[in-house]
């Protein structure tokens, strides 16, 4: 059976990507695939990188020749914490650390949930298990086509839930938090208790040290007094 030739191009610099499943292109990360049985010709870009965005046209070697274009936004997600870099509570209360993803390509599978885009959460490097003894911990994921989140909810937080939380998305950079969970003191006090501190060590250095320049000064002006007093008494019994 006779089929026409399919070929791919990108109109930003006029180049032949492919021809058939034949690749023109010296950048090995593209490629042309033929899927039977349904004859489709799918050009595949591995590790997109931003400067793909362009367009890109389906070529049918026909004459004249018949295509079809395509624009390709290639976009860069963006990963954040709300409050970072850190994050203070009070033992027992509820501890709710929030992820955004901007820009965030929704890439899932209605025939396969278990192959969707997730995100994923560390606990001091280590992959939180939400299944364990201690329980109440959960987190909720939302997605869109321009803002997504990841919410991970930890009830009754206690000092071991202190430590370095990292947000990890699928297909995006990766963002972390420190939590403090707080035993009765309050944020401001851990934040300055080293300058406190080295205030009180500086004023006890200050007052004990004697004057010494001080002191100094003091002996050599009552000896200057006594030799004038001297001197007048001498000169007065000279003149008798």
């Amino acid at each position: 059976m006779f089929r026409k030739n399919i070929s791919w191009l990108r109109h930003t610099d006029l180049h032949l990507l492919t021809s058939g499943t034949h690749t023109y292109s010296r950048d090995k990360r593209l490629s042309a695939v033929h899927r039977f049985p349904g004859n489709d010709w799918v050009l595949r870009i591995q590790q997109t990188r931003i400067n793909d965005t362009g367009i890109y046209q389906c070529q049918i070697g026909t004459s004249p020749p018949v295509g079809i274009t395509f624009h390709l936004f290639v976009v860069e997600p963006i990963t954040s914490i709300i409050g970072e870099p850190d994050i203070y509570i009070n033992k027992g209360s509820n501890l709710n650390i929030t992820c955004v993803i901007k820009n965030w390509p929704i890439m899932d599978n209605p025939q396969n949930p278990s192959e969707n885009q997730q995100v994923l959460w560390d606990h001091d490097f280590k992959a939180i298990n939400y299944d364990s003894p201690r329980g109440g911990v959960s987190v909720v994921t939302e997605k869109s086509n321009k803002f997504s989140s990841s919410s991970l909810l930890i009830i009754n937080a206690s000092s071991e839930d202190s430590g370095k939380y990292t947000c990890k998305p699928d297909l995006a950079n990766v963002t972390a938090v420190f939590v403090h969970v707080l035993s009765g003191e309050t944020p401001a006090a851990m934040k300055n208790d080293g300058k406190l501190k080295l205030g009180l060590t500086n004023a006890l250095n200050t007052t004990s040290k004697p004057d010494i320049t001080s002191n100094y000064s003091n002996t050599n002006t009552l000896k200057y007094s006594i030799f004038t007093l001297i001197l007048a008494f001498l000169l007065k019994i000279l003149l008798m």
